[in-house]
């Protein structure tokens, strides 16, 4: 996307809270607690992956994109797709989307990135006013 910027990649953590999961020092009811809203995200407006669940194996996961934002009002806290990102990105200013990988078998979800979208900083045909210092 364009307007995509201020991306923060969560895989590190990801990788380490797997580890922990593997080893056996954390349970998998610790890390498969997706509520029902986010399964009913996921279904309805996430967008399939081709990686397999890492915890049962048996469902590819579900990618879910949530977005905040003072300017989306009420439309802010909503799960949307990726088209819809799109469209947003260029009727707003600034909104920040958070993607969550879902498995809508086991409830597996972790927080896989966070950007900002928006038409802040984007180059407009109206110059822009000089201030006195300049």
């Amino acid at each position: 996307m364009r307007t995509q910027r201020q991306v923060v990649d969560y895989a590190l953590q990801r990788r380490a809270l797997l580890a922990e999961v593997y080893s056996g020092r954390v349970g998998t009811t610790d890390v498969c607690d997706a509520s029902s809203y986010l399964l009913r995200a996921a279904k309805f407006h996430g967008q399939p992956t081709d990686v397999q669940c890492p915890v049962c194996r048996k469902e590819p996961l579900t990618l879910v994109s949530w977005i905040y934002g003072d300017e989306l009002k009420h439309a802010s806290g909503s799960a949307r797709a990726p088209e819809e990102l799109a469209r947003l990105a260029n009727l707003y200013e600034e909104f920040t989307v958070y993607a969550v990988e879902v498995c809508r078998t086991c409830s597996w979800n972790h927080l896989v990135q966070s950007y900002v979208l928006g038409t802040r900083g984007l180059r407009s045909g109206k110059p822009r006013r000089r201030t006195v210092a300049e």
